[in-house]
């Protein structure tokens, strides 16, 4: 089960509507790296929506997994079902899920959580002096 969920659909509203109304150019949105757009095409997964600024084609979403317990996969794009697989086998990691437009470059952070076994909490007692 996932924990501690982080939407950032308002943000992406936000630098939407700025973009509409010409407060920041596209080439500050538009921007994915060659390795974001690598990830997008081999570890991506299609979505509905389409790209809110080319509107040329539909979104990809890419995960993104970071954290201790994943060794050398830290910092490396996964997919859900791979995710799934790592959800309960290792310790806490977290999660970034990024749509990405494979035309135009347009890319957001979507959401964020935090994935993984939870160590037992361990309660310490202080001896009474």
């Amino acid at each position: 089960m996932y924990r501690q969920v982080v939407d950032f659909e308002l943000a992406r509203r936000s630098k939407l509507a700025q973009v509409r109304s010409g407060q920041i150019g596209l080439d500050q949105v538009c921007d994915a790296d060659p390795g974001l757009l690598r990830a997008a095409q081999f570890h991506g997964t299609g979505s509905q929506r389409s790209c809110p600024v080319c509107r040329k084609e539909p979104l990809t979403e890419v995960c993104w997994v970071f954290g201790h317990s994943l060794g050398r996969a830290s910092g490396s794009a996964r997919t859900p079902t791979e995710i799934s697989r790592l959800d309960g086998h290792l310790g806490e990691f977290a999660v970034q899920v990024v749509e990405v437009c494979r035309t135009c470059h347009w890319n957001h952070l979507l959401r964020s959580f935090v994935a993984g076994t939870t160590a037992p909490s361990v309660s310490r007692r202080r001896a009474v002096t």
